[in-house]
């Protein structure tokens, strides 16, 4: 009904209990600036478990979530361009699984409240230490779009503590593990197998690709689609370059106390200021380097937004306008290469949301607000807006010669890896080697490092095709067998599958208590898993996302 629930066993983050209880001031259990549960009573924000979802339990829900995201991928969702039904998605899913920590009455006491919450701050720390709850609330809190409050963290605090024993309660089933299990899915994940490859390349072939005018011609005109250029724009451009105001900064700087300042930071941050540095010396340098960089390119951004003024005073608002202010002070007037419109130029490194700011030009108002990279600040206005089209066939010759070679050697590569598959089960069968019906063949194999289905890579490969294939393809050939010939996108493989090694007694001895734990953790989160997509499906599907994804 809705579909694939994200996995919550990314829950599981939060907090380390640790023997030291750190002192941490921990208001009282629902306490929120701006007061008031009862929301809006005309929203209708649905049910969970029978009881009505008001629009203030909503919004903190979705700020509870926001928090979630923030402490797990060190950004906020609105940075990242979550989308606003994954918000509104992952806002109910917190709901229900409030409402279902509530109803089988997990209560999270002020204590562990209050130590799990000293805990997460201490982890914003880079050296360790707890950040202050007044510092956190200014420095984090109220610098989000739309800002949260401190009950905000609490909320999320005592919730994700309930949530947490929620999963573990309801995951139960999953730690059931016998020790003979274990052994067997140890030996099944890490049991390492002996193989040979022979592997068709398409660039083996290409030579042998004949082109001929009307092949190429219908390759041309049956793959029309994928030469369409997408809509694109051109901008003109001034720009102001950070390069160029760095003797300047460098003596603003020098009327300060410098080098006090690049102490102070130092003393702060240390060598993490800018990771990688291993010295004092260097990364002071690189601190000071950051803070002259920074004001040059202040000054970069008060000349630009100088310039950009007389630029937007004149009438009418032309894109001509950019290049006469341009000339009327002496500067240069650049034009990008065409660009795909919800991309960006290859002149210069553009910032975030910038696609947006491309969006909003127009032949009416074709200029906006100055725009700061890392190198320089741009004065851009629209030059010209570029409909979708495909390129006339003589513009793109040679691409699409290319191309059709290539295809073509896909083909032959496919062809040939098929055809020795099938002289290779006849040479199989009448007792010769791999070896031997490689050499009848002329082909030299490839012999692969041991591998097991929990190598997480395999350099040998080249990158020719998906660890993962190989590994289905291994593990589904029986030993002293090879498989068929398996597609790949520049061609194709075949597998010899010499044997299976056996697993070391002393290493798995060693890593199994470790492994059957994991074991128990993924077992344990699976069923969770299972439940919530059986809850979130009955209790979710008529909320208003699950109504829009299902055309309702």
């Amino acid at each position: 009904m809705i579909g694939t629930i994200r996995k919550h066993s990314k829950w599981l983050w939060a907090v380390i209990i640790t023997a030291t209880i750190i002192s941490f001031v921990f208001w009282g259990a629902n306490t929120r600036t701006g007061g008031g549960g009862g929301g809006n009573s005309g929203a209708n924000f649905g049910a969970i478990y029978g009881k009505k979802i008001t629009q203030q339990q909503f919004l903190d829900a979705r700020n509870e979530y926001r928090l979630f995201y923030l402490f797990r991928y060190n950004t906020w969702p609105e940075k990242a361009n979550l989308s606003e039904t994954d918000m509104e998605r992952e806002t109910y899913i917190r709901l229900l699984l409030i409402g279902k920590a509530e109803n089988l009455g997990i209560h999270v006491g002020v204590d562990a409240a209050a130590l799990a919450a000293s805990q997460t701050l201490r982890n914003l720390d880079r050296e360790g230490q707890i950040m202050s709850p007044a510092i956190f609330e200014k420095q984090v809190l109220q610098t989000a779009n739309p800002p949260l409050a401190m009950s905000d963290f609490q909320n999320f605090i005592r919730h994700d503590i309930a949530i947490q024993q929620l999963v573990q309660t309801l995951g139960q089933p999953g730690e059931l593990v016998t020790p003979q299990e274990a052994s067997a899915a140890y030996v099944r994940e890490r049991q390492n197998i002996s193989a040979q490859m022979v592997y068709f390349a398409a660039s083996n072939y290409l030579s042998s690709v004949t082109v001929t005018p009307a092949g190429l011609g219908t390759f041309y005109t049956n793959y029309l689609a994928a030469y369409r250029l997408p809509e694109r724009v051109q901008l003109s451009y001034v720009e102001f370059g950070v390069s160029n105001y760095l003797a300047q900064a460098t003596a603003e700087w020098a009327k300060t106390n410098f080098d006090a300042q690049v102490d102070g930071i130092y003393l702060q941050y240390g060598t993490n200021a800018f990771p990688g540095t291993k010295t004092p010396d260097e990364a002071k340098a690189k601190i000071r380097e950051t803070l002259i960089r920074n004001r040059a390119l202040t000054d970069a951004r008060d000349v630009a937004n100088g310039f950009a003024a007389g630029v937007f005073k004149m009438e009418p608002a032309r894109t001509e306008n950019l290049a006469t202010v341009a000339k009327q002070q002496g500067l240069a007037v650049k034009t990008t290469e065409p660009f795909a419109a919800i991309g960006s130029p290859k002149e210069f490194i553009v910032p975030e949301g910038f696609e947006k700011l491309v969006a909003s030009l127009t032949s009416d108002m074709p200029f906006a607000n100055p725009v700061v990279g890392p190198d320089g600040v741009y004065v851009v206005a629209l030059a010209r807006q570029i409909p979708s089209e495909i390129p006339p066939f003589e513009d793109i010759r040679a691409r699409v010669t290319q191309d059709y070679q290539m295809q073509q050697a896909v083909a032959l590569a496919r062809e040939a890896g098929t055809n020795f598959g099938y002289k290779l089960l006849v040479s199989l069968t009448a007792g010769k080697t791999f070896a031997n019906a490689c050499a009848d063949a002329k082909l030299e194999p490839q012999t692969l490092p041991p591998f097991s289905l929990s190598t997480p890579a395999l350099p040998a490969l080249g990158g020719r095709m998906d660890l993962n294939q190989l590994k289905q393809t291994a593990f589904t050939t029986q030993p002293g067998h090879a498989s068929n010939f398996e597609e790949t996108g520049d061609g194709g493989f075949i597998l010899y599958v010499a044997s299976q090694l056996p697993v070391d007694p002393l290493v798995m001895r060693a890593d199994l208590p470790q492994f059957t734990a994991q074991l128990r953790r993924a077992r344990e989160s699976q069923a969770f898993q299972e439940w919530l997509n059986v809850e979130a499906n009955r209790e979710l599907r008529d909320m208003p996302f699950a109504k829009r994804a299902m055309g309702r």
